[in-house]
């Protein structure tokens, strides 16, 4: 379990932060696969996509200043649309025509989608992520409280423990998931 309060955000900014980068690379490569695909790219299209976008990182992360007004999904989405749009100039260079670029989904057509979709792959992938950090009890009892919807008692009752532990486990593991995404989400 991390016990810096600093956010990824602000870790991977620091040179040397091998530890930091591979969170960073273990959270946003689905997310970035994902939104790939969702442009219409073919998978192996996609994964080159991603790898351009974290080459663009390593650079634009040094120099990224968090501003809590702004957005970094939005950030990260625009990074991703320029990559792409810079790959479909260069494709167009080479032979593809000018009207087989209209085929494709405009990435700003999808709008809303991308907010809602940043959020549950995020929040899934932090969870899958630190699922690991918790004892099996502890995790179980905070998911069959938030995901399932079932009452302290019943949960308790379940698993064995008193209820106190089992709002305790529940607050650690929320505790840590808000600390996990801390500047992700707004």
């Amino acid at each position: 379990m991390h016990t810096t309060p600093v956010s990824l955000l602000e870790r991977v900014r620091r040179p040397g932060e091998q530890e930091a980068w591979s969170r960073f690379v273990e959270m946003y490569t689905p997310l970035l696969f994902y939104w790939a695909r969702r442009i219409g790219l073919q998978e192996s299209d996609a994964a080159d996509l991603v790898q351009d976008v974290f080459t663009t990182l390593v650079a634009k992360l040094q120099e990224f200043v968090y501003d809590r007004t702004g957005s970094f999904r939005n950030w990260l989405r625009t990074i991703l649309h320029n990559k792409w749009r810079d790959n479909q100039r260069r494709a167009a260079i080479r032979t593809v025509q000018d009207s087989q670029l209209g085929e494709r989904p405009a990435p700003d057509a999808l709008g809303d989608l991308w907010e809602k979709e940043y959020c549950e792959l995020l929040v899934a992938r932090a969870l899958d992520l630190m699922r690991q950090e918790f004892q099996p009890t502890t995790w179980q009892a905070c998911w069959e409280m938030v995901v399932s919807g079932r009452s302290g008692n019943d949960v308790a009752k379940s698993l064995g423990l008193t209820v106190d532990a089992v709002y305790a486990a529940k607050s650690r593991v929320l505790r840590r998931l808000r600390k996990e995404l801390e500047g992700l989400l707004d």
